[in-house]
Parts: C-alpha cells; sequence; structure tokens
C-alpha cells in the first residue's frame, strides 16, 4: 500500500506563501530576462538580475532562502539558456555566497547600508580575482569586465540604498 503523505495547511501559511511566490518571481525574471532584452534591445542584465533577486530574498525571505537562491539562480540559468557557462555560472554562484555571507557577517557591526555596498564590492573584487586566474588559464574566454564599472557601482549603490531603507523600515514596524 503507498502511503501519500498531505500537505499540512501550515504549508501554505502567509509567509511560506510569500517566500514561494518572490522565489517564482526571481526564477521567472532571469528565465525570461534574455528575452525581455531581446525585445527591448535593452541590456537588462545590466541591473545584475541574480544579485538583484538574491537581495530581494534576503530583504523580504529569510537567511537560509536568501543561501538557496544564491545557489540555484546561477544553475537555472544556466540549464534554460545555456548562459552564463559552466565555469561562469559556478563563478557567479560563488560570488553570490560571498556577497551573502559577508553581508550577514557585516551587518552586525555596521549599518545596513553600508554592510551591503562592502559586501556586493568584496564579492566583485573576489569575483574578477578568479575571473581573471580563469582567463589567464584559459579556462574561460571572455573579457575581465562585460559591465561597465560605472554602471556597476550605481547598481551597487541603488541595491544598498534599498536595502539600508526596507531594512530600517521594517525595524520601524
Amino acid at each position: 500500500m503507498i502511503k501519500t503523505k498531505v500537505l499540512s495547511p501550515a504549508a501554505f501559511s502567509f509567509p511560506k506563501l510569500k517566500v514561494y511566490l518572490i522565489d517564482l518571481m526571481a526564477i521567472t525574471f532571469i528565465y525570461f530576462l534574455p528575452a525581455l532584452s531581446h525585445l527591448t534591445a535593452l541590456p537588462l542584465y545590466y541591473i545584475e538580475p541574480m544579485r538583484l533577486a538574491v537581495l530581494f530574498c534576503l530583504i523580504h525571505t529569510s537567511k537560509k532562502n536568501a543561501f538557496l537562491i544564491a545557489i540555484t539562480i546561477p544553475m537555472f540559468s544556466l540549464i534554460v539558456s545555456s548562459h552564463p557557462g559552466f565555469l561562469k555560472a559556478f563563478l557567479i554562484t560563488g560570488e553570490l555566497l560571498i556577497n551573502l555571507w559577508l553581508f550577514y557577517f557585516l551587518v552586525k557591526k555596521i549599518n545596513v547600508f553600508t554592510a551591503a555596498f562592502l559586501s556586493i564590492i568584496l564579492s566583485k573584487l573576489m569575483y574578477y580575482s578568479v575571473k581573471y586566474l580563469f582567463i589567464q588559464s584559459q579556462l574561460i574566454d571572455s573579457g575581465l569586465v562585460s559591465t561597465p564599472l560605472e554602471i556597476q557601482w550605481i547598481v551597487a549603490f541603488l541595491m544598498s540604498l534599498y536595502a539600508g531603507i526596507m531594512f530600517k523600515t521594517s525595524s520601524d514596524a
């Protein structure tokens, strides 16, 4: 006899439903980004959609879920769109995980905005250092920087500002 396990009503509670919906939105956004970029002729990847999805999960869901999204989104993108390549997906996963780890480490010592900004910048330094080694080892064949650095600074600032505002707003409530 096969026993089936019925999901408990707790699996559909508002907090869990919110997490599921945010994860679904993040995955859908990543899935359709190449098509949206093509349709609009805008380089939407400049807004760093994977980091944006992780940041959104970090702010609006849980630490565990943010780490889960950081691990799965680059691989999901690789599977559904063959972009980025395997090693670059691995690099991005590492960058996002370090970004999260640094944020949670730094936020205990400094304000949210500064923790978010430093964690983004330091994880980017790690990313570019390892990418440089991969390029020098001829493991990947691409330029070191594909998104202009000015845009990366602006996006990092705006994401950090959003994190600072949202964490302040949630602590005021």
